[in-house]
């Protein structure tokens, strides 16, 4: 009888782990919280290599690839446009295609669409309550008073996943990483650069990213530093002409199309705070489990958050299909995955650490950024990140 699993979660990862169940002969339906889907949701991401190469192994990598731009190399800049670092990103997929960047949005809208073409059932306004495990089948119960049953249930509930607590009441919170987020899409400006290279500033005051997409909009990103972590409601309130002119302020010093970009852009996207995950001591019992941020979520500064859930999907499918026994499976899981993941949250750490530093902390980080900048880019010194493979 083919196993039938519940997947919490409807974002990214839930549609690219039900796909990866389908491949690997089981039945999956995904249940996502909100009454509808993400469209619109969120500003854009990068999938490197390594993420391209497990979305081919479920025959996804032609639609994604068809979404954004290239993105093969970074360039680094200080404050005062003295040039740090260029390098590689990742190199090229073993199909020939670089990393690529992409709206949030357009990955999300493809995978979806992709799920219902291959007949994969997706259920809004499900916001798992609770979940139990019988002796073998699992039982989750919906806000909404309605319920579902499997043979497993797989968490793809992100960073503030109620699966992950359901596993572990004590499991850890997310760690707030002393920055904010924001950034928008600016039109009608000329700057010179190689469409799709990621250009990164580390700014005086705050860190500043770009790319020019080959029609010519600019797509950007800023973190600006917040040593206590704001409320929720503490971002909601920041109207967007607070917004702009704090971002005006901040850039007020630096070299650089910063200024030209932010006063180019007509919406920029109100702030969100950074976190990560650094360890999450229980990622499953026998019938569930969590992958993706739920499990591992890292700084986007690693560039790497989507590509580690797409990662998880292919695995934990394979697992599934090789082991009869679900938590035999699960295990495999865990054993193959928690010690790359945990590096590169790691990773991502490090690389966000010297986004907002304090004035002192700033003249030591401007100081050393040439030699830490020469050792990032070499491309020995990330190859276990970019060059991974897996195999179905």
């Amino acid at each position: 009888m083919t196993k039938q699993v519940v997947i919490i979660g409807g974002g990214i990862a839930g549609p690219v782990t039900a796909m990866a169940m389908q491949k690997a002969g089981l039945d999956p339906v995904v249940y996502e919280a909100r009454g509808h889907g993400a469209d619109g949701v969120g500003a854009f991401l990068t999938l490197a290599t390594n993420g391209l190469e497990a979305l081919h192994l479920l025959d996804l990598d032609h639609q994604v690839t068809a979404l954004g731009m290239g993105t093969r190399r970074m360039r680094i800049v200080s404050g005062t446009g003295k040039r740090l670092a260029e390098f590689d990103n990742g190199g090229l997929t073993s199909f020939g295609t670089p990393s690529r960047t992409l709206r949030r949005a357009d990955l999300y809208r493809t995978l979806r669409d992709e799920a219902l073409r291959r007949g994969i059932r997706i259920e809004y306004g499900k916001q798992l309550r609770d979940a139990r495990q019988g002796d073998d089948r699992v039982h989750a119960d919906f806000a909404d008073g309605t319920s579902a049953d499997g043979d497993l249930l797989v968490g793809a509930d992100g960073l503030w996943s109620r699966t992950r607590s359901l596993l572990d009441p004590q499991a850890p919170t997310p760690r707030y990483l002393g920055l904010l987020n924001t950034g928008g899409f600016a039109t009608g400006l000329a700057l010179d650069g190689e469409p799709g290279a990621a250009h990164f500033v580390f700014g005086k005051r705050c860190f500043f990213g770009y790319l020019i997409h080959p029609d010519g909009d600019v797509w950007w990103f800023a973190n600006p530093g917040r040593r206590t972590e704001p409320s929720a409601g503490e971002l909601a309130s920041i109207t967007p002409e607070q917004q702009r002119a704090e971002l005006t302020e901040l850039f007020s010093r630096d070299a650089g199309p910063a200024l030209q970009i932010v006063e180019a852009t007509e919406h920029i996207i109100g702030s969100w705070s950074t976190y990560d995950l650094p360890t999450v001591p229980t990622w499953r019992n026998e019938r569930m489990v969590i992958i993706g941020d739920a499990a591992h979520a890292t700084s986007p500064s690693s560039g790497q958050g989507a590509s580690m859930a797409i990662e998880d999907a292919v695995v934990l499918a394979r697992c599934l299909r090789e082991y009869r026994d679900t938590a035999v499976a699960l295990a495999a899981y865990e054993t193959a995955r928690r010690a790359r993941v945990e590096r590169i949250v790691a990773q991502g750490k490090r690389n966000g650490s010297g986004k907002a530093p304090g004035p002192v902390g700033r003249a030591i980080r401007d100081l050393t950024l040439p030699t830490v900048m020469r050792m990032i880019g070499r491309r020995d010194s990330l190859r276990w990140m970019y060059d991974y493979r897996l195999e179905w």
